[in-house]
């Protein structure tokens, strides 16, 4: 592990085969080592290598259930391209002592470990942090699960939808008078990864500063506290006024109109009056001035309490002109509206394409390749996408001879042994 300082360069490492240019961002010489499987962990080691990190991806020799996941192409799973892109593949045991300690012997020089293991199955292998941490003071480790390393719920299998379910999410998502309603995507998971990221380079931060003296430090990262942050202040409004959100559809119990509404010529909208001014161009708009000089309507909660009325005005106004006319009017009139796309219609937006949000990738094994862009932008230190997520092993003969001095013989055996 080495501590680089502010505007010192580290290194570059030698790129994979077929990878672009490397990018020198703002995490670079950063080294990480990606012990997780499937999607929350996964996330966050794949943000710090949109920024430059070296992450290297440890799977087992039968490989990541994530590559089995959802759509493929010839055998190549579509998920693992993206999830994985800008990560070194290697295959590793940790279930026989030789994978044990390779591992160690890899952290020796390593910055970050993300794992998701449950609570002390790395520590039955002598891999805890304890171990670890003697190896390498400077290392963090950020240790993803469903509940967190204590509590009662601790040793729980769980994945993002029991969170989605405990945290109070899927109870207020849905109609008011249907079951509650879970994503269709791992939401608890992806919003888990990118708090992950944040506490990975929170924790880089400090160890590189004079208060850290180059000491890392492990992150408890759960499942569901990250989705409890972001859903308001329903905790603190139960504790103060005994209120518990329901579910309201599209609607919000904050403020209106906020709904979706289908235009003339079939397509969905949805619009959105947070603020009193847009509310009151909406209304404008559709030709209901007269409720804006009503005294309710200054209040965004009284507006929401008045949302069957304000539904009525804006739907029927919608219904009656086609979707390109109302996006036109409505944003003439400074107000808030957009279409509701499916993947199609998001791809060929021309906003989307000139801001390159769905960009291009050269992939080894399917050619050029759609893919989600890096999240943010940074204009100093931009980060990049190198490279899709790659086969089972492929960077072996790289990381075990290049990084560890094992020669050609000496990892075909481990192979042969099952511990890679």
């Amino acid at each position: 592990m080495t501590v680089y300082p502010p505007n010192a360069t580290a290194p570059s490492a030698e790129k994979p085969d077929g990878a672009a240019s490397p990018s020198h961002g703002p995490l670079h010489g950063v080294r990480v080592l990606d012990i997780s499987t499937v999607y929350a962990a996964p996330i966050t080691a794949m943000l710090l290598g949109d920024f430059g990190a070296e992450v290297i991806k440890v799977e087992h020799p039968i490989g990541d259930p994530a590559r089995s996941h959802g759509a493929d192409k010839d055998g190549h799973g579509l998920w693992w391209k993206v999830i994985s892109r800008n990560k070194r593949c290697i295959t590793l045991n940790f279930g026989t002592p030789e994978g044990q300690q390779l591992l160690r012997d890899l952290v020796v020089d390593a910055d970050v470990l993300v794992e998701n293991f449950r609570p002390g199955v790395l520590e039955k292998w002598g891999l805890g942090p304890d171990r670890l941490s003697d190896i390498n003071p400077g290392l963090i480790t950020l240790r993803v699960t469903g509940f967190g390393q204590d509590g009662p719920y601790s040793q729980r299998r769980a994945f993002g939808t029991l969170a989605e379910a405990m945290s109070g999410f899927a109870h207020q998502t849905g109609e008011e008078d249907r079951p509650p309603t879970l994503p269709p995507f791992g939401l608890a998971d992806g919003v888990a990864g990118i708090t992950g990221a944040f506490g990975v380079v929170t924790a880089l931060l400090h160890r590189n500063s004079p208060e850290g003296d180059g000491h890392g430090q492990v992150i408890d990262l759960s499942l569901l506290e990250p989705l409890v942050g972001i859903l308001g202040p329903g905790p603190t409004a139960f504790d103060q006024l005994g209120t518990i959100a329901g579910r309201h559809g599209n609607r919000s119990p904050n403020n209106a109109p906020r709904n979706t509404f289908l235009t003339k010529d079939a397509r969905w909208v949805a619009i959105s009056a947070s603020a009193t001014s847009v509310a009151e161009r909406v209304m404008r708009l559709v030709g209901r001035a007269d409720l804006v000089d009503e005294p309710w309507f200054a209040s965004a909660g009284e507006r929401s309490r008045n949302g069957d009325l304000l539904d009525e005005a804006v739907g029927k106004w919608i219904a009656a002109r086609p979707l390109d006319e109302v996006i036109a009017e409505f944003d003439r009139v400074g107000a808030a509206l957009a279409p509701i796309y499916d993947v199609e219609q998001l791809m060929n937006d021309p906003h989307v394409i000139a801001r390159d949000t769905i960009t291009t990738v050269d992939d080894e094994d399917l050619g050029p390749l759609k893919m989600q862009n890096l999240m943010l932008r940074m204009l100093g230190t931009p980060g990049a996408i190198q490279f899709p997520g790659r086969r089972l092993g492929q960077d072996n003969a790289q990381i075990y001879g290049d990084t560890l001095g094992l020669d050609a013989s000496s990892i075909e055996i481990l192979r042969e042994k099952g511990v890679i």
